[in-house]
């Protein structure tokens, strides 16, 4: 009987201290959730709420520029903003100027906010203006997973909205479908430029190599590990037929026409002929 009395205590000990733990948690939550409102009280009480083709007027701007910069289509930025946020109008995009819903992450070192999402207070960026969570929306996507997405073509946001998805972006499996229901209702595709061959091997190769630097990989000096007489390379991640072209000082027509390639596209892993 007493070793129960003592087990029954213990349970409630910890039931009480993992209460007070949660409590604290989220007192802090609210806390810091109130200096953020108060530290943009201004800008919360002057917010103008948007319709979505206000939001779109809004926004179009930084979204072609996005996507002249990165390759992401305008379509699926303006998509994925008129949906996260609600047209402009959750609380997310009126009080952290966050329009994606992009949540902290380990690497984030600016200011949070807090509300419940998967988890119970779910800790999301705050930015100074929502300009800056269109850039950072960009750069989220500068990720290991998301890498091939920067294959595609500029203008291809039909493999965008399913690319997302399978890369994990969200959890929603009609996520894709939401996404191009939107462009279609709204006309969104209208803000999408294509790319010449060259222009878009080049944005690869940048982009890419980008995304390499941010996993703390820099780009292999492949030449120094094969042998002068070699004729063989094997694509490594983050290579593109710009990229592989250089290094071994030949065109990217040549090297496609060695290789009998009709598309631009390579695999890692692939094995490519390099001197003729």
């Amino acid at each position: 009987m007493r070793k129960i009395l003592l087990l029954l205590l213990s349970v409630i000990i910890f039931t009480s201290c993992s209460a007070h733990k949660s409590t604290i948690s989220a007192s802090k939550a609210r806390s810091n959730n109130k200096r953020i409102q108060k530290k943009n009280k201004a800008a919360i009480a002057s917010y103008k709420s948007y319709t979505s083709l206000e939001y779109i007027e809004r926004f179009k701007a930084i979204a072609i520029q996005e996507m002249n910069t990165y390759g992401i289509p305008a379509s699926i930025t303006l998509a994925q903003g008129l949906f996260e946020s609600g047209s402009g109008n959750s609380d997310l995009a009126k009080i952290a100027n966050n329009h994606f819903g992009i949540k902290c992450g380990s690497t984030w070192t600016g200011e949070s906010y807090y509300k419940d999402d998967d988890n119970e207070n779910d800790c999301f960026r705050v930015y100074a203006n929502p300009e800056e969570s269109f850039r950072d929306h960009s750069e989220f996507l500068k990720k290991k997973n998301y890498a091939r997405l920067f294959e595609l073509d500029k203008n291809d946001f039909r493999g965008w909205a399913y690319g997302l998805k399978a890369a994990g972006y969200a959890t929603n499996p009609k996520y894709p479908q939401l996404l191009l229901n939107i462009i279609q209702k709204y006309n969104l595709d209208q803000y999408d430029r294509p790319e010449g061959e060259l222009q878009k091997i080049k944005r690869e190769d940048r982009v890419l190599a980008e995304i390499n630097d941010n996993m703390g990989q820099q780009p292999a000096d492949t030449i120094s590990k094969i042998s002068p007489d070699s004729k063989i390379y094997t694509v490594k991640p983050g290579d593109t037929l710009y990229s592989v072209s250089k290094r071994f000082g030949i065109t990217v027509n040549e090297l496609m026409e060695l290789n009998k390639m009709s598309s631009n596209s390579l695999k890692v892993g692939q094995k490519l002929v390099v001197v003729k």
